[in-house]
């Protein structure tokens, strides 16, 4: 089976398997893993969710602030781990900071998570006769 190519700043990456296609390597699983652990905040989680559905693709981090009860460095914070997990990108635009999703990480994400339309999930192996339970 083919892997499919990603196109991540610049690099061409390969892209993880699905879950149940074959199990991830060590590599694949960490780079993963900080991805997860980026989402697995509900501030950063709704951070990415205010970002990806802003009509016209961008934010100002002016616009997102008011939104939370924390300081500005905290969200600008939790914006950095977004970042650094490349799910999102920004710009300097004078005194403001815009952000924007990176599509490519969060197809990635679906790709590795989506069972395939009408593929069975893998049956069990059967017990061995007399095992323990």
């Amino acid at each position: 089976m083919s892997k499919q190519e990603l196109e991540v700043s610049g690099q061409t990456e390969a892209c993880c398997p699905g879950l149940l296609t074959a199990p991830l390597d060590e590599g694949q699983a960490v780079e993963l893993a900080k991805v997860f652990k980026a989402l697995g905040d509900p501030v950063r989680l709704r951070l990415l969710s205010m970002i990806a559905s802003r009509a016209g693709g961008e934010v100002c981090v002016c616009d997102l602030t008011p939104a939370f009860d924390l300081s500005q460095p905290t969200i600008s914070h939790h914006l950095k781990l977004l970042r650094q997990a490349r799910l999102i990108d920004c710009e300097r635009r004078g005194t403001w900071v815009y952000y924007w999703l990176l599509p490519e990480m969060t197809d990635r994400l679906a790709g590795i998570l989506a069972r395939p339309a009408g593929q069975p999930l893998p049956q069990p192996a059967p017990a061995a006769a007399g095992a323990a339970s």
